[in-house]
């Protein structure tokens, strides 16, 4: 499985009378995208753009996505919610590098998120340092929570492959190539090196806690092995609602640093044979199932030593810990990346379950640390969402659009995949 992924720098983002990609600019068409994302279960949907530096606070951000355009080999980007769910991960794929599709929000009203555009915050959101087509919708009347979350889901897919077109006939800045050989093949590409999978952890605690795979809500799968560039491709979308800082975004999951990471260092000083992905669990016995068939398939890829990212924190920990376990018993070492929720002074328990075979950590900061983020020129959304969201509190919003908050409010901060520029070191 080898695919192409053609960089194409994006310096600028505007509106204009043409949807086109030139001399370094998108130009999108605003009235021609809010057609294609009329949607009956909305009262208004409104198209901003924001740049790095702007003096902009995005609330409640529930989802942030990068256009792709599939160039060559099969299937269409965002695989299952578009085409026949054709396999993915071969052939070219062109991105448009330094901007995203950000959509916006009041869903649960308590798990979206922060962006500032400039100033504190900034500092926390690797969003803050991307040009953004913002989308914020309002629903209509009497809608249901979860109906609003997949109508602002399907419509940021839709704004995102709309984008991309632009990029379809662009020449790329760069290529860069990755290849995941037949598995009977890649396991002896390599055999002096070590064999390392990534076990790849999905949000999947029940109505609103969904990520999806080709489609399929993953809650509804057992543990399944896929190649790396799939993800790459957008066989992986998010559609949860958790806190906003270590939620993975579609963006996240599209540009997941573990994988890159790992094709960076394979053949050099690792053999990466590929992505075990597993859910989430809210029952004892879930979590018991799907943990014994992520050992069961690690097994028998042979390898030396996994990965694993969790995604959210309390109960989801439960689930990292029992895949570390079972993992380890087989001999096989085990590297686990997630956050901490240690409270605003790091004196409490960082993780909900823990266990001695789980001394390979890499953290990605406390998420309960507290910020103060100053007045904007500019609100996108519903600014009034701070006081519920969660790591805010009633008060945070002050009366001179100042706010207190846990950095677990800010989108991306406590990143769970390490995309971000938090972390700890133990002394």
């Amino acid at each position: 499985m080898q695919l192409e992924l053609g960089h194409i720098e994006v310096k600028d983002v505007q509106f204009g009378a043409k949807t086109e990609f030139r001399n370094g600019t998108v130009f999108i068409n605003k009235n021609e995208l809010l057609e294609i994302l009329k949607n009956e279960h909305f009262s208004k949907i409104e198209l901003d753009i924001v740049h790095p530096g702007d003096a902009v606070r995005i609330c409640p951000v529930k989802d942030v996505l990068e256009p792709r355009v599939k160039i060559a080999g099969s299937g269409q980007i965002f695989p299952g919610y578009f085409g026949n769910a054709e396999m993915v991960g071969s052939g070219r794929t062109h991105v448009l590098k330094g901007m995203t599709v950000l959509t916006v929000g009041t869903i649960v009203g308590f798990q979206e998120g922060i962006i500032d555009m400039s100033g504190p915050g900034a500092e926390y959101t690797p969003f803050s340092k991307t040009i953004n087509l913002v989308i914020s919708a309002d629903k209509k009347e009497g809608l249901f929570q979860h109906e609003h979350e997949a109508a602002l889901r399907h419509t940021g897919l839709k704004a995102a492959r709309y984008v991309a077109e632009a990029a379809r006939n662009a020449e790329p800045d760069q290529i860069s190539t990755f290849e995941t050989r037949p598995l009977s093949e890649q396991l002896n590409q390599y055999p002096d090196l070590p064999r390392v999978a990534y076990v790849y952890m999905l949000q999947t605690q029940g109505l609103m806690h969904d990520t999806y795979l080709y489609g399929v809500d993953v809650k509804s799968i057992l543990p399944t092995f896929m190649y790396p560039t799939e993800v790459m491709d957008g066989a992986i979308i998010s559609g949860n609602c958790v806190s906003a800082c270590d939620k993975n975004t579609t963006y996240h999951h599209l540009n997941n640093p573990v994988i890159d990471d790992l094709f960076t260092r394979h053949g050099k000083d690792l053999n990466f044979v590929g992505v075990v992905v597993t859910n989430e669990n809210v029952t004892l016995l879930d979590k018991e199932r799907s943990s014994n068939f992520t050992a069961k398939l690690v097994e028998g890829l042979k390898v030396d030593g996994v990965i694993i990212s969790e995604e959210g924190f309390g109960n989801p920990d439960a689930d990292l810990i029992m895949n570390c376990k079972k993992i380890e018993a087989l001999g096989v070492k085990t590297v686990l990346i997630t956050d901490e929720y240690a409270g605003r002074d790091g004196a409490s328990q960082s993780l909900a379950d823990g266990h001695p075979l789980a001394n390979a950590v890499v953290s990605g900061g406390n998420a309960n640390a507290t910020i103060d983020l100053p007045p904007m020129r500019k609100i996108i959304g519903h600014i009034d969402a701070v006081n519920i969201i969660a790591g805010g509190f009633d008060g945070a919003l002050k009366k001179d659009g100042s706010i207190t908050v846990e950095i677990q409010a800010i989108t991306g901060a406590t990143n769970e995949l390490g995309f971000n520029q938090m972390g700890a070191i133990e002394f």
